[in-house]
């Protein structure tokens, strides 16, 4: 790759993610890979003796520069470029174990992604994983990513898309207790989504989205004998969807939706909840191989869509079981960097 090329690929910010799990070992193992060079300059947001570690206990032949920030940077293949926060010592934590020190350290990294971002000095960020319990005892009040993404960015309509391929799925609720979910399934939050996963897929190359949205309740409610919320705040939100000229299916069946998506006959489905959108996702993406006790393909996206930043993120968590063992798979960090860059180009 010639020079001029070099330069024009985007920088994106990688934040580390807890350092008590998997994620520093998907971010040097996805940084192995030559072709991430290819198409973008990876700033890893991290510390650097966590990063050293990880690069040992993945037997991995990388050398890790410390950067002051994204203009430094070798980008180069064998050189990870790193913004060391110095914010927490190896010695302060243990692989697999909640820790608020080291929920403290990945608040950290994410805020300063998302402040280099909003100040253009990197063009997409994508994050690793963080332990939602370790960032509350470190005094951070978040359910996740997202909500950290929408405060620091002032942005009040949002949401969780995953990614895997073809197969799209955008949320209505997530990191809510499901008595609460069930209160939020109203038809102006559902009209967001559903123009939200529109823009997105146009952005994205497709110039007429096609959009299924799957019911709540069983069999969509069979007209109230199962619950009232598909017919008085699903439909008429999709019956708004419509007269905005939107290409909209639903309310559809949870339980065949997905399956039709899979088919060909959408390009994203809208998912009520947390769990009906990320159990039908996971489950074509994540194949487990209990003979060797390792997940042999981690597939998918988290994308987080109405913010004025890009940002994806691996679609798996701090998986503590597995940390230090050098054993992750990286295949969703490698994703999400690759998602990060067409979509801070489509901007």
């Amino acid at each position: 790759m010639n020079d001029i090329l070099r330069k024009n690929r985007p920088v994106v910010a990688i934040s580390m993610g807890d350092p008590a799990g998997i994620g520093p070992e998907v971010v040097v193992k996805a940084l192995d890979v030559a072709e991430i060079y290819d198409f973008c300059r990876p700033l890893v947001i991290g510390e650097l003796s966590v990063m050293q570690e990880a690069v040992r206990c993945c037997r991995l032949r990388l050398d890790i520069s410390s950067v002051p920030g994204p203009t430094s940077g070798s980008y180069k293949r064998g050189r990870i470029d790193l913004f060391d926060m110095k914010n927490i010592r190896r010695d302060s934590f243990e692989y697999g174990r909640v820790s608020r020190d080291a929920g403290r350290a990945s608040f950290e990294y994410v805020t300063k992604s998302i402040e280099m971002a909003l100040a253009t000095e990197v063009a997409a960020i994508v994050t690793g994983p963080i332990n939602k319990e370790a960032l509350n005892l470190a005094g951070h009040h978040y359910a996740g990513h997202t909500e950290i993404l929408a405060d620091m960015t002032k942005t009040s309509d949002y949401a969780m898309m995953l990614v895997d391929g073809s197969f799209r799925v955008i949320h209505v609720s997530t990191h809510v207790a499901l008595r609460h979910a069930c209160d939020l399934v109203r038809k102006d939050r559902i009209l967001r989504v559903i123009h939200l996963a529109d823009d997105a897929l146009r952005r994205m190359g497709i110039a007429r989205p096609r959009i299924g949205v799957a019911g709540l309740n069983p069999h969509c409610g069979e007209h109230g004998l199962f619950g009232y919320e598909d017919r008085d705040e699903i439909e008429p939100a999709i019956e708004y969807a419509h007269a905005d000229g939107v290409v909209v299916e639903g309310p559809i069946p949870s339980d065949t939706v997905f399956s039709r998506m899979r088919g060909g006959e959408f390009d994203v489905v809208v998912a009520m909840y947390h769990d009906q959108g990320h159990i039908a996702t996971k489950l074509l993406g994540f194949r487990y191989d209990h003979a060797s006790g390792e997940w042999s393909e981690v597939s998918g996206v988290n994308v987080t869509l109405g913010l004025p930043i890009v940002r994806t993120s691996v679609d798996h968590g701090t998986a503590f079981d597995k940390a230090g063992k050098g054993t992750a798979n990286p295949q969703s960090m490698i994703q999400a960097l690759k998602l990060a860059v067409g979509l801070s180009t489509c901007r």
